[in-house]
């Protein structure tokens, strides 16, 4: 057996594949091949790194060579210069992995891993996703392997329960308790179900544990499975998600290979499988019954509460449902232990949460944090802040069904109850940065246009009232606002609360509510002042020369499509509003930052 004395690592989740990491694998295995050192130097397709801002990523084991924005071209070179002669070429390293002294940092003494604490995945970026032997190699299937011979179904379930795992897909309803209620129903048949389901907009999380460590889901659904008495699982992927849902079948195949699916498991008497649904990408399908009214056959639509899924579920029969991200925390819980797991985090919300960071930030990424992580550390410390130096303004947590957190509350701990006592929710993870030049009132109108889109449109309280308040929403943005709006989105909201059929429908009007809360002064500006103070509304903007800055070039009359700027060769110049398409062109091409919005 040749010994290999490199691993070259590169990212092969979605961001980075998007971004042609296939290509410089492909170029490394063929630059290595023509080096003659192919039996020495291996190429891993890993999962996600976290750091998707700087892909394609690669690094260079065992130095921990943390290479970024690698271009075909750039293969050679790293070939050449480190897997032969030894020379790390430090111009390609990601900046942040170079000391000032232009020595090189650990992986994890950088900035945007440092505060972070990779339980759920710990095996995305190391390990082959579709080699099974790779995640055995790393304790896999190991807890499965313990909880079928030394533990019987109410010992997994009190660890569970004792760790302090909460549902990682929304409400963060305590999983040991959910699967203990689905224990105590009497049924010959039980399910159980995985949400990969993830519809929330700048939502990756599940997606990319699916992609880098399918074998932790397989694992942890055998191990619920076993808890509760069920013999089938369904996981159910988002047919927009390629790359996991062929991972996912790809490790399906290979658990039932070994014998870690299907009957006889470990030689004791459990028998579990697992099948792969696709959905067709509906947003609701993400509310735990729609989603297994979906794999029933049938349209996906909510069913009313109680009973609930422990009692009757899929095909009618007992089923738990948690998603990916909670799944991916069970193993290693049996395996460490619940106290182990129960040290991370706060009192009532115990271990890590991965979130998309995304928007507004410089580190766009994943970033995994124990629980009362302040906003603060994760948009600074970890994120980088906003870009070009701009302030930042919110953070939307929680997609649609979440709301936006202000600059005012950056030192809040981030866990499920502090979240919810401002206004905002965990969600499955989505975190939406914005800066200064967001408007507000046209975030709320983003995600409620989303919400509306996706209803199914089963319940009046969704179907009819977040169009009204969608209807009122658009006349705010484009000037036609009028005195006694913010009283009926007020009220309109607090009545589909109250009545909508799911979960999805009572948390809709969360963006509204929240952006109300926090910043009331900019939906008056829209209404009473036609004025957008963030200057993004186009039908209340205003473009301004400043006769001071004004050289007279006359570039900006030259761009207007409108021909609505006069003056003569060096004076000042004037725009006719009441003409202006609000395009912005003059803006972009004055050179002397003479002209402003407002």
């Amino acid at each position: 057996m040749d010994l290999i004395r490199s691993h070259v690592m590169v990212c092969g989740g979605t961001g980075c594949t998007s971004s042609n990491s296939a290509a410089v694998i492909a170029e490394f295995e063929k630059q290595l091949t023509a080096k003659g050192i192919d039996k020495e130097v291996k190429v891993v397709r890993t999962g996600c790194f976290g750091l998707c801002e700087a892909g394609p990523v690669c690094i260079v084991y065992p130095e921990g060579s943390f290479y970024a924005h690698v271009k075909v071209e750039d293969v050679e070179r790293i070939v050449e210069e480190h897997l032969i002669k030894g020379r790390i070429v430090k111009d390609l390293l990601y900046k942040g992995a170079v000391k000032e002294d232009n020595t090189i940092k650990s992986l994890d003494k950088v900035d945007f891993y440092k505060k972070q604490k990779r339980v759920a995945l710990r095996n995305c970026g190391v390990i082959d996703p579709e080699n099974i032997d790779e995640y055995i190699a790393f304790d896999g299937y190991q807890a499965l392997g313990k909880c079928l011979t030394e533990m019987t179904r109410e010992d997994v379930i009190d660890v569970i329960l004792k760790s302090g795992l909460r549902g990682r897909g929304g409400a963060g309803f305590p999983t040991g308790l959910k699967w203990k209620f689905a224990y105590n129903s009497q049924s010959e048949k039980k399910y159980v179900c995985c949400n990969a389901d993830e519809g929330d907009p700048g939502a990756f999380m599940d997606r990319s544990v699916l992609e880098g460590d399918p074998h932790a889901v397989i694992e942890a659904m055998a191990i619920a499975g076993y808890a509760i008495g069920a013999d089938q699982g369904y996981i159910y992927c988002r047919a927009e998600y390629p790359i996991a849902v062929k991972r996912m079948q790809i490790a399906i195949k290979q658990a039932r290979e070994y014998g870690l699916l299907g009957k006889n498991i470990f030689g004791t008497d459990f028998s579990f499988d697992l099948d792969v649904r696709l959905g067709a990408g509906a947003f609701v399908c993400g509310e735990e019954t729609a989603l297994m009214t979906s794999i029933e056959g049938k349209r996906g639509e909510p069913r009313p509460r109680p009973p609930f899924p422990a009692v009757k579920g899929l095909f009618g029969q007992p089923t738990i449902l948690n998603n990916v991200e909670t799944y991916a925390n069970v193993p290693q819980i049996i395996n460490k232990g619940w106290e182990w797991f129960a040290s991370m985090g706060t009192e009532k919300s115990k271990g890590t949460k991965v979130f998309a960071l995304g928007g507004k930030i410089n580190n766009t990424g994943l970033v995994e944090v124990p629980m009362g992580t302040t906003l603060r550390e994760v948009i600074y410390d970890i994120g980088g802040g906003c870009p070009n130096g701009k302030k930042f303004k919110a953070a939307q947590t929680g997609g649609p069904s979440g709301g936006c957190i202000p600059a005012s509350e950056l030192d809040i701990e981030i866990d499920y109850d502090n979240l919810l006592a401002i206004g905002s929710m965990m969600g499955s993870g989505g975190m939406i940065v914005m800066d200064e030049d967001n408007c507000m009132v046209d975030i709320a109108r983003f995600f409620l246009d989303f919400t509306v889109d996706e209803s199914c449109g089963k319940c009046a309280p969704c179907r009819i009232g977040t169009k009204r308040m969608l209807e009122i929403l658009e006349r705010i943005v484009e000037g036609k606002g009028e005195d006694g709006d913010i009283e009926k989105l007020e009220t309109l909201a607090e009545t589909i609360k109250a009545t909508a059929l799911c979960g999805l429908g009572q948390t809709a009007p969360n963006p509204v509510l929240s952006t109300l809360k926090y910043y009331r002064h900019e939906y008056e500006a829209h209404i009473y002042e036609k004025r957008c103070p963030a200057g993004q509304c186009k039908a209340l903007l205003n473009y301004k020369i400043d006769p001071d800055k004004c050289k007279g070039c006359t570039l900006c009359a030259r761009q207007c499509p409108a021909n609505c700027i006069s003056g003569k060769v060096r004076e000042p110049h004037v725009i006719d509003n009441s003409k202006c398409l609000k395009c912005g062109a003059c803006m972009e091409k004055c050179k002397f930052g003479a002209i402003s919005k407002g």
